[in-house]
């Protein structure tokens, strides 16, 4: 395991926990905090112990503020930039179990697309969205104007990209932005709730699943024909033929992941 510097890697009954841990800079995502979370998002998707994965921020106050503007001001190559935090984020969205953001405050700019990212979001109720980039002369480089535009429709992402208008949880929820808005001391609670069911079912037909609604937005055009590829491919399971088995005999099926 990595001395990591800026992030915590915790794995416990099968779900990794992955904590930006800079809580003096509201959380905020360094170029050196992108590499430590990228490296554990690689170890992560190795473990095939792990079935679920949360990815929140230290503190009460931010799950990730943004990203550090002092390394934006004297960038050489800032395509370069944004093609980097774009492949660490996409690794996130590929990743072959579920990713859940539990978002606790502040989740702006990089810290948005961090959230926007994973695959569900749970916010408390003190949660506060935004892609402020507009502010500082920017777009959002991180993947943000495409996953908010997939998550809550054209207009709706263009209003907030452009305003930078910052939005609160229940309104968050309200547009599609976030599954669930909770109470702060139920943040963790409801994260492990939502993958601790999902552990119960077949491991590779949740990562089938991904694929395929994945391509639903990376590619909408061959969207059916990854769906068919993968639905074929989960037929050729050992799970499969346990689930088909155990609803036939009406009991409860033993998955393994096979």
């Amino acid at each position: 395991m990595p001395n990591f510097q800026n992030i915590t890697l915790e794995v416990v009954d099968n779900i990794s926990t992955v904590t930006i841990n800079r809580p003096g800079k509201l959380n905020a995502l360094n170029f050196a905090t992108l590499e430590e979370l990228e490296q554990a998002i690689d170890i992560i998707s190795i473990d095939n112990n792990t079935r679920g994965v949360i990815i929140t921020g230290s503190g009460e106050k931010a799950f990730v503020a943004g990203a550090d503007i002092n390394e934006f001001t004297n960038i050489n190559n800032a395509q370069q930039v944004a093609e980097n935090g774009q492949r660490i984020f996409s690794k996130i969205e590929n990743l072959n179990k579920p990713v859940i953001a539990a978002v606790n405050g502040y989740a702006l700019g990089g810290g948005c697309e961090l959230a926007l990212a994973c695959h569900m979001r749970v916010a408390t109720e003190n949660a506060v969205f935004a892609q402020p980039e507009v502010n500082l002369g920017l777009i959002p480089g991180y993947g943000g104007t495409q996953r908010l535009t997939h998550l809550v429709g054209k207009g709706k992402a263009i209003e907030l990209i452009a305003t930078a208008d910052m939005i609160k949880a229940h309104e968050a929820l309200k547009i599609g932005l976030v599954n669930h808005v909770i109470p702060s001391n139920q943040l963790i609670e409801k994260t492990l709730e939502i993958l601790n069911k999902i552990k119960e079912k077949p491991s590779i037909s949740v990562d089938l699943s991904i694929q395929a609604i994945n391509a639903s937005v990376s590619n909408p055009i061959s969207g059916f024909q990854v769906e068919a590829k993968c639905f074929a491919k989960s037929t050729k399971t050992k799970d499969f033929t346990e689930g088909t088995s155990a609803f036939l005999e009406k009991r409860k099926p033993n998955f393994k992941g096979e």
